[in-house]
């Protein structure tokens, strides 16, 4: 059974289609916030998301005629930001690498004001995951995706989503208990 959300923004894009601009603007209003966190969860930089979710409208509202399925407006919009959000960080770790190089290596380190010690372990080991792994959590765990939908943003199989979820969710599993055990390693016999 489809979902009523899609339904809904299925009949907002069909209106759009038909000339509505008010139509429009509740989708605007209805998925602008949400794909500006959703790429400031890539860029980690707030006017950068914004400047890539307004690049991003203008695809959209360019290439909204050709949706084959209006009912997938929403898994659409985030396979543009999540595009475009990649390219971008791609873009800077680029930039990054060439600056690294010219300053003789060193590198600013971004610091999260996050001061729950709980939720700071867990974004620290989701970091250390693969990035293809940590897109997959993200997607799944905080923006509510099923797996097909996943699948459709990043244009993957679904049996390559759960691959993915499935190793993501095991190293964390490994990471947060070795952080766990971590003080204490130093007392353990046979440690490399």
């Amino acid at each position: 059974m489809t979902d009523p959300r899609k339904i809904i923004d299925g009949l907002l894009v069909l209106q759009y289609r038909a000339g509505s601009n008010k139509a429009l603007g509740v989708l605007v209003r209805k998925y602008h916030p949400k794909l500006c966190k959703h790429s400031y969860w890539y860029t980690h930089d707030l006017n950068a998301a914004k400047d890539i979710v307004q690049d991003s409208w203008s695809i959209i509202i360019n290439k909204m005629d050709s949706l084959s399925n209006p009912n997938l407006f929403g898994s659409w919009a985030f396979r543009i930001v999540t595009r475009k959000s990649l390219d971008y960080v791609n873009r800077k770790n680029r930039e990054l690498r060439s600056l690294q190089i010219y300053h003789n290596g060193q590198v600013l380190e971004e610091v999260e004001g996050n001061n729950d010690e709980a939720v700071r372990k867990l974004l620290n080991a989701m970091r250390s995951l693969p990035n293809d792994q940590q897109i997959v959590l993200r997607l799944f765990y905080t923006e509510d995706y099923s797996l097909k939908e996943i699948s459709e943003i990043l244009e993957i199989a679904i049996g390559t989503v759960k691959s993915r979820l499935f190793h993501a969710r095991e190293k964390l599993k490994t990471i947060l208990r070795n952080n766990k055990r971590s003080p204490l390693e130093g007392n353990h016999e046979g440690n490399n």
